[in-house]
């Protein structure tokens, strides 16, 4: 267990400095080349400027959209109806060291749990009323505590702080391409030409870094699945059964798909395709959870998600199972 904790603690860190490193690398180069070895700080200084002053904004105040989008309803621990839940998360913020988060209750249609956070409104977990109706409160548990590791974690400044590298070449490429095609610029390529290409080439880059986002978020997911495991007691097994009734509410005829077609995608994790609300028989998510286990899943299964591929998942879980 020490050694899968290990693991992810050294492969996010390589990941995060890795992505940083090689997106300044590139600007670096490309700008460096064209415009100017010495104006170089002036551009990065600005433009960093404005997307941190655009990203700090959208970190204090994106909790009010997410209410509001949501349609979150708070959960106290008075609450006639719901104050089980409320016990529950107080249960796995203790499991896991941390101060409860707000609680709240989303009125969608579909299962679902996030966590957010920001300085101005704290740490908040939401479950969606349906992951409440699919769920034990044991797998409910196991599910908190994945979403409480990304609050431990603090996911959400990673993912914000990283995801700057992407917006700042799209933006520093759209300002050059329309630099090009205005005829303007300076610097040892001056001609509307070239800046022209610069700004196509920045866009291009832009889109394949949010590849290397995409493989974050992936391992991000990851580690939270390792902190349910290893704070909350049969966390993994419980997240296993959570996750396979999760897939089976959303598409009732993925389990069909999973017999037919082995190493077949099953789909997105943690987004909805289908309002349906089938039955969910204890057998089928059994039988779902084993076939995940023997599925071959390529390595390239995923790579256009934010979530790991349902069945690499189960299996990381596997070892978390004594």
């Amino acid at each position: 267990m020490i050694k899968e904790l290990t693991k992810f603690r050294l492969g996010m860190i390589t990941a995060v400095i890795g992505t940083v490193v090689l997106g300044f690398l590139l600007l670096l180069g490309i700008l460096g080349y064209f415009l100017g070895f010495g104006e170089f700080p002036y551009i990065m200084t600005g433009a960093l400027s404005v997307l941190t002053a655009i990203t700090l904004l959208q970190w204090l105040f994106s909790p009010l959209l997410i209410k509001s989008l949501y349609k979150l309803h708070e959960v106290t621990p008075s609450d006639p109806n719901y104050n089980w839940l409320y016990n529950i998360v107080q249960e796995v913020s203790i499991y896991n060291r941390i101060s409860i988060p707000k609680v709240y209750i989303a009125d969608v249609p579909f299962p679902n749990a996030f966590a957010f956070s920001s300085p101005l409104y704290g740490k908040n977990v939401a479950v969606t009323l349906p992951l409440l109706k699919i769920l034990t409160p044991e797998e409910i548990k196991a599910v908190v505590g994945h979403e409480l590791g990304h609050l431990k974690h603090r996911d959400t400044e990673l993912l914000l702080a990283v995801g700057l590298i992407p917006t700042l070449l799209y933006w520093l490429g759209y300002s050059l391409w329309w630099s090009g095609i205005l005829g303007g610029g300076n610097g040892r390529n001056n001609n509307g030409g070239s800046l022209f290409l610069i700004g196509i080439v920045m866009i291009a880059l832009s889109y394949l870094f949010n590849f290397l986002v995409l493989f974050l978020n992936r391992m991000r997911e990851s580690y939270a699945d390792v902190n349910a495991a290893l704070t909350i007691p049969q966390g993994a097994r419980n997240l296993q059964t959570a996750l396979a009734k999760i897939v089976l509410y959303t598409d009732p005829r993925v389990l069909e798909k999973a017999k037919k077609t082995a190493g077949g995608s099953v789909g997105k994790m943690l987004f909805f395709s289908s309002l349906e609300r089938p039955e969910i028989s204890s057998s089928d998510v059994e039988e779902l959870v084993q076939l995940w286990k023997m599925q071959k899943v390529s390595r390239l299964s995923d790579i256009f998600s934010d979530h790991p591929h349902p069945a690499k998942r189960i299996k990381m879980l596997d070892k978390f199972i004594s």
